[in-house]
């Protein structure tokens, strides 16, 4: 029999009303009455005497069966005045807090309905501020790492803006003036460039020597670096007629203004619609080189069309007069693209630096064939070659390749490149302003989209702040119900002890 009584009663949370219920301690039609009640109680709290503790008790809880027992036991100090001689009160008050725990007793109506109360908080209320509070912390964490990447993203573009910039050489204050200013600079830096062909003369020698024995070619070779060679960067006049001009009558190129393309007319797209990405990428690269879409080369049916499209419609097209030769142009006048230097010319400056590329790929090969020249056959192969072939050497010839790709890199390079198409075309100077523009651009919209989420994730800060405390007195007021259930469930049963299962918060 004492085992019996140690033995405790173990009851799933869950299934607490329904145990109730099969066992007979409550009435299946407890919610009707509780109704009632819960009318009656309603009523009552309308006329309370001040009590700091009867205020605590009915702010903002449910109030139920024990919460009543307490407003009695408060009561019986507060109402001790109206009680009479036969230890009865005459306070309305006291006879309707002590009404409503006898309806509560009648039938344990007051157990089914804290039982339904605790079944409510473990398993709706607790879930459910859990996953507000869970939401909360996840938004921040994700909010935070958004915000650091709109970070990340804008320095970034603010820094592949500045690595575009020393790619053309400038500074980027004011991208379409020190593009322009650039250009003044660059018959200078092609007039150093034709001086320092005149130093391929012995280049130019070996390889026509070479091509003679080898081939018996009667063709000049390397015609516009002999050219250059001997007349340096002339113009195009020159090297077309043989003739030096008498008068140059250089093309004028209208300069684009430097405020030309402005924020307004730049579409930047709904850069709202992509918060929720990942990453913020703006498509533009600058490791590789920039490619826009413009031959360095002049293409033959422009060419013949007489008029170069740069392909904006919008704006006023820019057009180069092509003058051919002998075309009302008196002898001696070079006007036009004869007006231009070799090197100015896209046709010639091409030739040239292919003429360049030829010979450092033969001096090349012919570096590699004189590391194999040890042998007899190979000496015997060039017994009769002429001297200039014969007294070469190997490290002579590299120096001579040196001087080669120097010239190659120099005129080849990619700032060169924007040089001459910034020379070309106005247009184009828009064009490198606007993508740099668009970069800076976007990265003030990346920093202003972090200071967004930054703002979102104060509030979601403020939300958990908000929902921790509430989650804390519901776990306070719920382990007070299983506490009190426990003991009036252990009374029924010879005071055996009670646990239910499952109450977590």
């Amino acid at each position: 029999m004492e085992d019996i009584k140690n033995l405790p009663i173990d009851i799933q949370t869950s299934k607490l009303l329904d145990w109730l219920l099969d066992r007979r301690h409550c009435n299946l039609k407890w919610q009707t009455t509780v109704k009632a009640v819960r009318e009656k109680i309603n009523a009552a709290i309308q006329d309370m005497p001040e009590n700091e503790e009867i205020k605590q008790l009915l702010s903002g809880s449910y109030i139920h069966y024990f919460h009543c027992l307490r407003i009695v036991e408060i009561l019986k100090g507060t109402e001790a005045s109206s009680k009479n001689i036969f230890g009865r009160y005459s306070s309305q008050r006291m006879k309707d807090w002590q009404e409503i725990v006898s309806l509560y007793e009648a039938d344990n109506i007051y157990l089914a309905e804290v039982a339904s109360l605790l079944i409510r908080n473990v398993s709706y209320e607790g879930p459910a501020l859990r996953k507000q509070l869970a939401k909360a912390q996840q938004m921040q964490q994700e909010l935070s790492r958004r915000e650091t990447e709109c970070q990340s993203s804008a320095a970034d573009l603010r820094e592949r803006y500045y690595a575009a910039c020393k790619q053309y050489g400038i500074r980027g204050e004011n991208v379409a003036r020190e593009l322009q200013a650039l250009v003044k600079d660059l018959p200078a830096v092609l007039d150093e460039v034709g001086k320092d062909a005149a130093k391929l003369e012995e280049q130019i020698q070996l390889y026509s020597a070479f091509t003679n024995f080898v081939c018996d070619w009667s063709e000049p070779v390397l015609p516009m670096l002999t050219f250059a060679q001997k007349r340096g960067n002339a113009t195009f006049y020159e090297w077309r007629t043989g003739k030096i001009p008498t008068v140059v009558e250089r093309p004028v190129v209208e300069e684009a203004p430097p405020d030309a393309v402005t924020d307004d007319t730049i579409d930047w797209g709904d850069f709202d619609k992509g918060a929720d990405d990942v990453g913020v990428s703006s498509g533009i690269t600058v490791e590789g080189g920039i490619d826009w879409g413009i031959s360095l080369e002049p293409n033959s049916e422009d060419t013949d069309a007489g008029a170069i499209d740069w392909g904006d419609s919008e704006a006023a097209p820019v057009v180069i007069e092509v003058v051919d030769a002998g075309t009302d142009c008196p002898e001696g006048v070079a006007k036009g693209e004869d007006a231009l230097s070799i090197l100015e010319n896209s046709q010639s400056r091409s030739q040239f630096i292919d003429e360049l590329m030829e010979m450092e790929v033969f001096l090349t090969q012919r570096i590699s064939e004189m590391g194999e020249e040890g042998d007899v056959v190979a000496m015997s192969q060039f017994q009769l070659a002429p001297s200039v072939i014969q007294n070469q050497t190997r490290k002579h010839v590299q120096e001579m390749l040196s001087q080669v790709q120097d010239l190659v890199g120099r005129l080849t390079s990619l700032r060169m490149q924007h040089l001459f198409m910034i020379q070309a075309s106005p247009r184009y100077v828009e064009r490198v302003s606007e993508v740099l523009r668009q970069k800076l651009k976007q990265a003030d919209i990346l920093v202003l989209k972090g200071a967004t989420m930054a703002e979102k994730r104060q509030e979601a800060l403020e939300e958990q702040s908000r929902l921790e405390p509430r989650v804390d007195l519901l776990a306070g007021r719920t382990r007070e119900l299983q506490k009190l259930i426990e003991a009036d469930i252990s009374k029924r049963y010879h005071n055996r002890p009670v646990n239910l299962m499952g109450v977590i918060i």
